[in-house]
């Protein structure tokens, strides 16, 4: 048994499954992970002591003695609603201090993205700020390009290392959510809401991305990869696309609604 244990499941065992963050927001959600399995397995271990406890302390020793049976007890039940409410006020604190790192503004940020989520695939729009409403003034720099998939051939994010990236959030149909495991981050893709966060990826490579909202019959095909490069790399294939003639914004590329199979059933509808 000892021989099957590698590094790489060492150090998944101590993350409890969660992925090797890649952003430099991502060790505190990791933190937060695993205080929440520890706090839970806390909690496991006291209520399992308590019932083992109450199991042999309290149990009937003769047919004739019948052991004490108490209606309520005050301080208990006092106990028992006063520390899940506290144990939640404490998750809730630190899960909001957590989530605030991705959401904050961010007034000049080093990328900006909108990531356009469609039945069922993605386009990526670089230098486009889809909630400039929001940033009434602010330039974004650049030309507007963009890389967009089909089911059959997803498309790559192209994200520069060390640089922080603004991700504005884009749904033309029905609500998707973009998820990069990797980031240890993900946040819901609305129609008519501009949702966006920041976070700066920390390893050259390329991640898995997905869909992580139950989106229509082909769900499960809206998948995207994330390529993290060095600058140089990215402002070559932003070179390559604008060439290509690949400008924007796109947002909502009919094109992945054409894939062979697609039609069937009303799917491009």
């Amino acid at each position: 048994m000892l021989s099957g244990c590698s590094v790489g499941t060492t150090d998944e065992w101590k993350r409890i499954a969660m992925p090797d963050p890649a952003s430099a927001e991502g060790p505190g959600m990791l933190h937060l992970w695993q205080g929440a399995w520890i706090a839970a397995m806390a909690v496991g271990v006291v209520t399992w002591g308590l019932i083992l406890y109450a199991v042999f302390r309290f149990r009937r020793r003769s047919e004739d003695e019948i052991p004490v049976q108490t209606r309520y007890n005050l301080p208990i039940e006092i106990f028992y609603t006063v520390a899940p409410i506290m144990m939640v006020i404490v998750f809730f604190f630190f899960t909001v201090q957590e989530q605030d790192k991705f959401i904050r503004d961010v007034k000049n940020p080093d990328q900006t993205i909108t990531a356009v989520g469609q039945q069922w695939s993605w386009t990526f729009n670089y230098n486009y700020d889809a909630g400039y409403d929001h940033f009434k003034g602010r330039e974004v720099g650049g030309p507007v390009v963009y890389d967009s998939g089909t089911p059959a051939n997803p498309p790559t994010l192209w994200l520069v290392k060390d640089k922080s990236v603004e991700v504005h959030l884009y749904s033309p149909d029905v609500i998707h959510s973009f998820w990069v495991p990797s980031f240890l981050f993900k946040m819901d893709v609305f129609p008519g809401r501009d949702n966006h966060y920041t976070f700066t990826p920390t390893r050259l490579g390329t991640f898995e991305g997905r869909c992580a909202e139950l989106c229509g019959v082909y769900h499960s095909r809206m998948l995207f990869k994330v390529k993290v490069v060095d600058q140089a790399a990215y402002d070559a294939h932003l070179s390559a696309l604008e060439k290509a003639g690949n400008t924007g914004p796109a947002l909502g590329d009919s094109d992945v609604n054409k894939e062979a199979g697609l039609e069937q059933n009303g799917a491009s509808e």
